[in-house]
């Protein structure tokens, strides 16, 4: 596995600054960052997966990252099984809380027995912080304003397909 080439994952739903804060420095720790919108069958989503894969690419395209990214999905087995298929030495997580430590760590050492691939965890910027999707989606669904917590491009769609309603 190549420790240059790392896949960032997750649901996605919908991308938030958080989640491009985290792409934007794992893009400038790698050579080729992938970030995959994974299918997580504890949480329904509100977007599907095609949706959150163009609101990811225009994201990217409309912020100042300009490193090696690739948008993709996965929903055919292991994240570790992608991994290898792109040849990737390491997962990049963002983690907001004691929380996600908790509910992330085992995951690594899972991925790492079975795939020899590391977990490198990405503390937020202090102003993403606590701002999650599902959050997000909650604000957006009783109507409320969600652009201080989302790209453009999100809040763009989400206030042309109002969910509050």
């Amino acid at each position: 596995m190549n420790s240059r080439i790392a896949v960032v994952p997750g649901s996605f739903d919908p991308p938030t600054l958080g989640h491009l804060d985290v792409i934007r420095r794992a893009a400038r720790l790698y050579e080729q960052l992938h970030v995959l919108v994974v299918h997580n069958p504890d949480k329904e989503a509100m977007l599907p997966i095609a949706q959150r894969l163009s609101l990811l690419e225009q994201s990217v395209a409309e912020s100042d990252i300009d490193s090696d990214v690739v948008i993709a999905s996965w929903s055919m087995g292991l994240l570790v099984d992608y991994a290898a298929d792109v040849d990737a030495g390491v997962l990049v997580k963002g983690i907001r809380s004691q929380i996600d430590v908790a509910y992330e760590t085992p995951m690594a050492i899972v991925n790492r027995h079975l795939a020899h691939v590391e977990t490198v965890f990405l503390l937020p910027d202090p102003a993403h912080a606590m701002v999650s999707s599902s959050l997000v989606r909650q604000v957006a669904a009783l109507g409320g304003d969600v652009s201080p917590f989302v790209p453009p491009a999100v809040a763009r769609f989400l206030v042309a397909h109002d969910l509050s309603g």
